[in-house]
Order: structure tokens, then sequence, then C-alpha cells
């Protein structure tokens, strides 16, 4: 009679003896149960199979035998094609959802991540070894006390489109997206753009954490810790508006920006995908009715206080949004009353709200629409954009501009016309007339 070959673990082996030892009596159930690591009852349980059917008693009777909770072939079949058709670079989790949402279809989490590493389709990235030690900062206690913000460059639309930046913030507190705009570029026109959207719909920060970009940061070493030395981004946020800049010193320190990128730059763009989109004002349509609300409801935390920090803007500050974020630059009004900027020419009309004197220092302010306004002592002076530069003049003869055309003006003989170095002969007629009359 062949015997039957029984292949068993070091640990069920172990298991064994003691029972064994047990039903000898040579030690009682408390001290068995402490051997094998189980509570008294199991360790009951398992002396009775063992009575009953000997050695095989200590094995799990569900080894070699198919799951109760195994899918259907035809179940893992579908789901094979589904993956490779439709969510060929998606990673477990995400195709997890995708599954249940578009196609009913119910799956746990490892069990498709097991799958779709048999199939090929994912490959499990390794960990990796950081020697660096870090310490974790701890969370803001409440909605609007801090907003980390950054700008990421990707193909987020594939190859339907050329790349583009996205600019984010997220509340340190909460974890929630407060704000996401597709931009061609990282500059202080779209920066401005993207915050003055967000005072609207939110309010004020308490600050805003971000990293050393030169449009939110002077990075030049001559005025690098000039506190006077400031972009016009930290002087609309912190001259104007009164909101605290953290500058970041390395992308681990805004982590949670950083890890939203991570995100975004997996899911954001298989979602853009399937939903066809391929231009930046249909993403930015698509992220503020249906991305943002679904990341949120998914990822967002519970913060430690209730409440809302956000300050609300004031009457001052919702009037003079358009100008507190704009590009303003200072020029000289010249001989000539006109000003150069950026390679155009501007005439000031001769009629101005304010007195307006050679050598006077404007402000020029150009708005995030590009239109461009000139202000003097608070007041916006009349102008016209010139075709071309204009010819230098030796003398003009209007030495200011007022609120009003003056209509008086002096006769030929009038002093002011006289010149301030006579002739000869005039000087001789001078000088008798003043002899005749002592």
């Amino acid at each position: 009679m062949a015997q039957e070959l029984i292949t068993m673990t070091p640990k069920e082996i172990s298991r064994y003896e003691a029972i064994r030892r047990l039903i000898k009596k040579e030690i009682n159930g408390t001290e068995a149960s402490k051997q094998i690591g189980l509570s008294i009852r199991q360790t009951k349980r398992i002396k009775a199979k063992v009575k009953k059917h000997g050695i095989k008693g200590v094995i799990h009777s569900g080894r070699g035998k198919q799951g109760n909770r195994k899918l259907p072939e035809d179940k893992v079949k579908q789901v094979e094609t589904i993956i490779k058709e439709r969510y060929y670079d998606f990673g477990p989790t995400f195709a997890k959802e995708k599954l249940e949402e578009e196609h009913g279809i119910e799956i746990g989490k490892e069990t498709l991540r097991l799958l779709m590493i048999d199939w090929q389709s994912w490959q499990p990235r390794p960990r990796k070894k950081n020697k660096e030690y870090r310490a974790w900062r701890q969370r803001k206690e409440e909605f609007g006390e801090m907003e980390q913000f950054d700008g990421s460059y990707e193909h987020w639309f594939e190859d339907r489109a050329e790349p583009c930046c996205l600019l984010a913030s997220i509340d340190d507190a909460k974890g929630e997206i407060t704000g996401l705009k597709f931009v061609i570029w990282e500059g202080v026109k779209n920066g401005f753009q993207f915050w003055q959207e967000y005072f609207v719909k939110h309010g004020k920060p308490l600050s805003i954490y971000l990293d050393r970009h030169s449009t939110y940061k002077q990075n030049q070493k001559s005025v690098f810790d000039d506190p006077k030395a400031l972009t016009q981004f930290q002087r609309a946020m912190e001259i104007d508006l009164e909101i605290k800049l953290i500058h970041a010193h390395s992308p681990q320190a805004k982590g949670r920006i950083e890890r939203l990128f991570g995100i975004l730059q997996d899911r954001l763009i298989k979602e853009l995908r399937l939903a066809g989109i391929s231009t930046i004002e249909e993403a930015d349509q698509f992220v503020e009715k249906v991305f943002i609300p679904k990341f949120n409801a998914k990822f967002a935390v519970k913060p430690q206080k209730k409440g809302n920090l956000h300050k609300s803007l004031t009457k001052w500050e919702k009037d003079n949004l358009d100008k507190i974020f704009s590009v303003q630059t200072k020029r000289t009004v010249t001989n000539d009353f006109t000003l150069k900027h950026q390679g155009k020419w501007y005439q000031l009309g001769q009629i101005q709200p304010t007195l307006v004197l050679k050598r006077d220092k404007v402000l020029m302010e150009e708005r995030i629409d590009g239109t461009m306004f000139i202000s003097l002592r608070g007041k916006y002076l009349d102008y016209v954009v010139l075709p071309k530069r204009p010819k230098k003049v030796n003398q003009t003869k209007v030495i200011a501009l007022t609120r009003t055309k003056p209509s008086w003006k002096p006769p030929a003989d009038h002093p002011w016309r006289r010149p301030f170095i006579l002739k000869p002969s005039e000087r001789y007629q001078t000088s008798s007339v003043a002899a005749n009359g002592s």
C-alpha cells in the first residue's frame, strides 16, 4: 500500500508538536495556546481535529481548494479586455474606480492589481530608499489658514495639443483642491488671473506657500535679501492685499502640492483623454464642474477645527482689484509729454484731470486683459498710442497739462516774451531811459 505524502510548513509542524504534547497531557491548554500563539478556544478545536484526522488536523482545510470568492473566468476575461482596450496605462486603484463607474463591474483593488501584473499591464514601482531625514509638518488647523500653490508643465492633452502649464492651489488643512487653471506659461499675468478668480470665489487666505520661481520672488544676487526689492506678485499680495507669502526652500517642504501634481499627472491626463478634451477652455470647464468636486469628495480630509479663516475683500479691494492685479511700472514724462513703455510711445492729451508737469513720475498699469492705464496722484490720465516714435523738439510752447486749455495769450511786447539777454542797442536804450528818468 502506497504511503500518502503530506507536506507541512514549519509553523504547522511546531503546532502539531504542541497539540501532541497537549493530548498526552504533558502540558495544559493554557501552555499549549501560548506555544502556538492562538486562543484557548481555537487550541481546543485544533486538538479535536487532530484526534479525529491525525496530523492532517493542523493543516488548513482550504488548502488546495478553489476559493469561494474566486472570480469566474468569463468575468476575468471581460475585465482583461476592457483594461487592455481603454485603461491600458491606468493604475489598479484608478482602473478599479473606472470599472465601477463606467462599466458597473465590482472587483477588489488587490485582486485587480495581481491580475494586471499577470497581464503585464502594470508594473509595481520599487520602493525608493531615501536616506535623508525629513520631519513631517503638521497640517494647519483651519480652512483658509494656508494655501499651497504651484505650477506644473506637462503634456496635459498628450498628443492632442501642445504642452501647457497647470496652476493649482490646495488647502493645507483640508487637502482640498481650491483652484485649477490651465495656462500657456507660469507668468505674472496668469498668476494674477488665477488669484483674482480665487479671491472672488473664496476670499483672501492668511498665507500662501509657494516656491522661489522668478514670478514670485526676486532671485538676483544683488537684491536677493533686500526686503524692498519685490516682484509684481509680492507687491500685489503683501503690500496691497496684506497676504503673507512663504517661499519654500525645497520641493519637499511644500509636499502636499507636489503630491497633488503627482496624482493629477496620472488621473487628470487620463480623465481629459476619456472626455475627449484637447483645449484649455474646455479643460478649465471640466476641472471646475467635474474633476474638482469628485477629487475633493474622495481625497479631502476633515480639518482639526471647523471654521473658515478666509477674509472677505474690502470695498476698496473689490473696486481696485483690476488695479492691484496689474503690472505696475513708473515712467518719467518727457519734454513733449510722451512716455515710452515696452517699445510703445504714449502721447498725453493736452487736457488732463490733474496738473502734469515735465519730468513728473507717472504710474503705468498694464491690466490682465492688456489695456493700459496711466495715473498720477490718484488720477487717470488721457493718452493716445503713437504709431511711431515722436520727433525730437528743442522747445515746446506747452509748459504743463491742466484741466482746461488756456484761452489768454500774452501780447508781443509782454515781458514774458522779452529775451533774457538784450542786444547792445536795446541795452543802450534801456540805460538812456533810466538816466533821463533820474
